[in-house]
């Protein structure tokens, strides 16, 4: 009986860090991954933890907050700062969630900024909310433990445990793996942020945390991590490349195996149109009749003509350029074309005005909300036709999932998750090049498939019945921890 307790293999406690976690505190994607992840390792036996700082969205959106112990003092740099935390009570089962409340650095407007721009101690908020949680944790968890930190908000946890926290217990049970959802955010700031967060002169060398002149925290993290893991496997290739590695391709390179690359997941049973309670209509790849009844509706939402051959394309997520909407508002053929184009999400101030600015001169062909809701998202779905994601880049993506499940067909550049995801010319449209030549081709290519209506029935069905659930995610997952455990 011993013998079979040794062989079965064992779950290990996961912690999650992040600067978001839905529905907390979001911004985009991060939030809706992190939490996706831990839901599902939670149901997979995991003895799951997430952290996030206590901000005021946390406050305004969780059932209740119950203080998990007395404040407690934070050396960050020169300066010793009070923490709280707080478990966080949601709506209904999933993993822990804790929040670390520090009201001069949290209880603020935004997660990262205000309308004027980016909050200038970002580093010390951030740098304070990795130490707290590293005071924290044997609060939580004993034994062997991964400490699972997500983007630059949290990539100094792998380097304080390795300098300033090596000889606490805490550095012997735990063993980091940090996740790269968004390398183009890399948390760049003046050298003298180093002594300012406490960690020593000697970590400022071109091996670990300056990158020309500057401190970059991720470059910190992805140099002392354990294990480095990026969104899908086409990302991870992408890294390594001069092209795609924002200008740590060479620190990518080095990691060698130990950076993988895992595609995130979504939870199907809250994306699925044959039961998804915001959508006017439901369907399912055995019934479609419902979808024509949603794109009728969103028509009507968006003050759009309700027709039924017109092709509706949809577009949702952050305004900005990496979403390649400058390459949408190049494609003239396209905008002149008899079709419809549905835009939701907020974002940088000169994309939402070039998209009213198109809804007054195209009023009978685009519709434009820059008002992001959960529900609006859902009925985008199910009312359209195509998925528009002509990405600069895309580390993983989840709307051209989400879109598939909808059965409406990406159209999207072959980068990251979308190249990992969607199949040409079976569950959506792809192209290669980032211009408007090259977009507009696939564009035009899924409205001529849209021609044909039996095909275009057999697309959606294909596309509905493929599996992007986190299941598979999650197993992986379980997978690289335990090698990371093993190995320390």
């Amino acid at each position: 009986m011993a013998a079979d307790k040794l062989d079965r293999p064992t779950l290990p406690a996961v912690v999650h860090l992040s600067a978001e976690f839905f529905p907390y505190a979001r911004t985009g994607g991060l939030a809706e991954a992190v939490s996706g992840l831990a839901s599902f390792q939670q149901r997979a036996g995991h003895r799951v933890v997430a952290m996030l700082p206590l901000y005021r969205s946390v406050r305004e959106l969780a059932a209740g907050l119950v203080p998990a112990g007395d404040p407690f003092p934070v050396q960050v740099g020169p300066t010793t700062e009070l923490a709280q935390l707080f478990r966080v009570i949601g709506a209904g089962p999933g993993p822990e969630v804790y929040a670390i409340a520090h009201p001069h650095f949290y209880d603020r407007p935004g997660i990262y900024g205000d309308a004027n721009g980016d909050y200038p101690d970002s580093a010390r908020r951030f740098a304070f909310f990795v130490l707290a949680a590293l005071e924290a944790l044997p609060r939580f968890v004993s034994g062997p433990t991964i400490l699972h930190a997500h983007d630059w908000h949290t990539a100094l946890a792998p380097l304080y445990l390795k300098t300033t926290h090596a000889h606490r217990p805490v550095a012997s049970q735990v063993r980091t793996v940090l996740a790269v959802h968004n390398p183009g955010y890399q948390g760049h700031f003046p050298a003298s942020m180093v002594p300012d967060v406490g960690l020593p002169w000697e970590v400022y060398t071109h091996h670990c945390l300056e990158w020309y002149g500057r401190a970059n925290m991720l470059k910190g993290g992805l140099t002392t991590a354990n294990l480095v893991v990026t969104v899908s496997a086409k990302h991870a290739e992408e890294l390594r490349t001069d092209e795609g590695g924002f200008g740590l391709q060479e620190v990518f390179q080095a990691l060698g195996p130990r950076l993988v690359g895992i595609t995130n997941g979504i939870d199907q049973s809250v994306w699925d149109p044959s039961t998804d309670k915001h959508i006017t209509a439901t369907y399912s790849s055995l019934d479609l009749d419902g979808k024509e009844r949603c794109k009728a509706a969103l028509q009507r939402a968006f003050g759009l003509p309700q027709r039924k051959r017109t092709p509706l394309f949809g577009f949702a997520g952050r305004l900005a350029q990496q979403k390649g909407l400058d390459v949408i508002f190049e494609s003239y053929h396209l905008l002149n074309f008899d079709a419809q184009f549905v835009f939701l999400g907020g974002g940088e101030k000169r994309y939402a005005d070039a998209l009213l600015e198109l809804r007054r001169a195209l009023p009978e062909k685009v519709g434009v909300e820059t008002n992001f809701s959960d529900r609006m998202e859902h009925r985008l779905m199910a009312g359209s036709d195509m998925f528009l994601m002509p990405s600069v880049y895309e580390p993983c993506g989840l709307t051209q999932m989400r879109s598939q499940r909808y059965g409406s067909l990406p159209v999207g550049r072959r980068v990251g998750g979308i190249a990992d995801t969607v199949e040409d010319n079976v569950t959506g449209f792809l192209f290669d090049k980032y211009d408007a030549a090259a977009f507009q081709e696939a564009a035009f290519r899924a409205m001529g498939a849209m021609e044909n209506r039996e095909r275009w029935a057999a697309m959606m069905r294909t596309a509905m019945h493929r599996d992007f659930s986190w299941d598979r995610a999650s197993k992986r997952y379980a997978a690289v921890y335990r090698a990371v455990l093993s190995h320390s």
